[in-house]
């Protein structure tokens, strides 16, 4: 894309500004964002991110909100963002490997960390600082703008009961989840979600992973396959992402600066709340509606997985001393998780999944 076509954006967005507006000094931005237009938790986290920056602005700084496709191509939004065509994209970071391995870690990657814990690393573990790095060297600043929680498996048209099933297996599967079904000698493909449907309806992919219950059954993948599996081993806490151009950003005031910062913290929180309630609303009505047949990961797949796993991530560690510095923040702070998690989170679980009476 030319920087003309940048100028003709924003002269178009600025455009449809009503004069007093811009008269009172309102500075509008362009967003485009990867997910098709309203979808579930996706698009209406993009559209709710935009309504946040302008209600705390008192509508001095609005966003204008493009989905996938109708400013830019669906894995062009990167670029529209790092060129100046567009202002901000709302997306995954894992989509954007091809530039720079180490954006899988600031998305989520196979047996990883889970939200929570990425939120703490990002927070507070020298996430966001190595984030700002990386992203930095395409001309983004990069925030934090929801998480889908832990992803289900995945999508498949026939059962999968052992690690050689997922040998020559067509799979739509992003990021390193890609890399990780390779190794299993199966064939990962990336596809935007609005051509998933039609992709394993018409046999080009046997098997695929969306971002959980509410999303699938809104994009119907329950017509198309009855096969669903867990864990999520692939993506299991995955951060969805809001970058801005990094000369828009230094060009806004430090009260417009704090506002987009504030709204994108409340809207991550936001968003992994509404995916925890919405999944959990869905998977019912995918069991007891749909007779969607719900299957786990048997044990040796499980391993195979994780160890195929473990080596990818430690191979995307070795790819260049940028990638190597994020990779070793990332899993001292996910060996520091685990020990907590397990004192915490885990021993809770198995607690409250004890045959005792309640209420």
């Amino acid at each position: 894309m030319k920087n003309a076509g940048a100028a003709g954006i924003t002269a178009t967005a600025v455009s449809t500004l009503p004069k007093a507006a811009l008269s009172q000094g309102v500075k509008q931005l362009v967003m485009v964002t990867t997910w098709p237009k309203n979808s579930p938790g996706l698009g209406t986290s993009a559209t709710r991110l935009a309504h946040r920056i302008g209600t705390l602005s008192g509508g001095k700084l609005t966003v204008k909100v493009y989905a996938a496709k109708e400013l830019v191509p669906t894995f062009q939004s990167f670029d529209a963002v790092s060129s100046g065509t567009a202002d901000m994209y709302h997306s995954v970071e894992n989509y954007w490997q091809s530039k720079s391995k180490a954006f899988n870690f600031f998305a989520s990657v196979p047996f990883g960390m889970t939200a929570t814990e990425q939120n703490a690393w990002i927070h507070h573990g020298g996430g966001q600082e190595l984030w700002d790095e990386v992203s930095g060297r395409f001309g983004l600043k990069p925030f934090m703008a929801g998480n889908t929680g832990v992803q289900m498996g995945g999508w498949f048209n026939k059962e999968v009961n052992t690690p050689e099933d997922f040998n020559g297996l067509k799979m739509r599967i992003p990021g390193l989840g890609g890399e990780v079904l390779r190794r299993l000698r199966g064939f990962p493909l990336l596809i935007p979600g609005d051509e998933i449907f039609p992709a394993m309806h018409a046999g080009a992919i046997e098997a695929t992973t969306w971002f959980g219950p509410w999303n699938d059954l809104a994009f119907g993948l329950h017509k198309i396959a009855k096969q669903y599996y867990y864990p999520g081993f692939q993506e299991p806490g995955t951060t969805l992402s809001a970058s801005i151009n990094i000369r828009t950003w230094a060009a806004l005031s430090s009260e417009h600066k704090a506002i987009v910062s504030a709204a994108m913290a409340a809207e991550n929180d936001f968003t992994l709340a509404e995916y925890n309630a919405k999944n959990s609303e869905a998977l019912a009505t995918l069991i007891n509606k749909h007779k969607v047949e719900v299957r786990r990961f048997g044990t040796e797949i499980l391993n195979s997985l994780g160890q195929a796993s473990g080596d990818a991530v430690a191979e995307l560690g070795a790819h260049d001393k940028l990638t190597g510095k994020v990779y070793k923040s990332f899993m001292k702070f996910r060996k520091q998780s685990i020990g907590w998690s397990r004192i915490a989170d885990q021993s809770y679980m198995n607690a409250r999944s004890q045959p005792f009476k309640y209420g």
